[in-house]
């Protein structure tokens, strides 16, 4: 092994710990889930306003199950000071929830125009800390805060259309990135050695 790759698999054996030999054995398991969630990336970039409709359906979902759990908990505890906050967010959140499956539509154009207003804003404090601060490689930190404001001028500019691709173009880029991150995660394990005895003699034996 290269001395290139010692560092990746001492992170990987500080990571993994005692279950090493069983990660090493199952590596495939992470590479058959980064390959699904890098397709699945890719599916939903390429069909954007299908991953928006289900981003939202599932949300809803979410949401109505969660306030379920709180109002049932709330109940289920007795009586005690948070009772009725407990109470009042579940119902809240079965709310928003119904809201949210009844209406798709409108509730990609009230989260789009939320991102949208949160990149500008984003963007314009990035922006200004960079040019303010001055600190090292803040010229990174600026074409950061720039990009992020273009994003967020984007998405206003394409108006109420926005809200049909940009949520499930950020879930595609999320599940992408996630995917290929196990993928490498996974090429990482299967090198690993078979015992940690292994792993502190393989510098030794490669410097020699």
């Amino acid at each position: 092994m290269s001395n290139a790759e010692s560092p990746d698999v001492g992170k990987a054996i500080e990571m993994f710990g005692q279950d090493l030999e069983r990660a090493r054995k199952h590596w495939w398991i992470f590479m058959l889930l980064g390959g699904l969630l890098t397709l699945g990336g890719i599916v939903a970039i390429a069909y954007p306003c299908i991953t928006s409709v289900g981003a939202v359906m599932v949300l809803g979902v979410i949401l109505t199950v969660s306030g379920v759990f709180l109002i049932v908990g709330a109940f289920w505890a007795g009586k005690w000071s948070a009772l009725f906050l407990q109470l009042l967010v579940g119902i809240m959140y079965v709310m928003a929830g119904i809201a949210l499956r009844n209406s798709p539509v409108n509730a990609m154009i009230a989260i789009t125009m939320f991102l949208a207003m949160f990149f500008v804003v984003a963007g314009i404090f990035r922006i200004l800390v960079a040019v303010i601060e001055r600190f090292p490689q803040w010229g990174w930190a600026l074409l950061n805060g720039v990009v992020t404001l273009l994003a967020g001028i984007i998405i206003f500019d394409s108006s109420e259309h926005g809200a049909f691709w940009v949520i499930g173009l950020l879930v595609g880029l999320e599940l992408l990135f996630n995917g290929w991150t196990w993928i490498m995660l996974a090429l990482v394990v299967r090198r690993l050695p078979t015992t940690e005895g292994e792993a502190a003699n393989e510098p030794a034996a490669s410097g020699g």
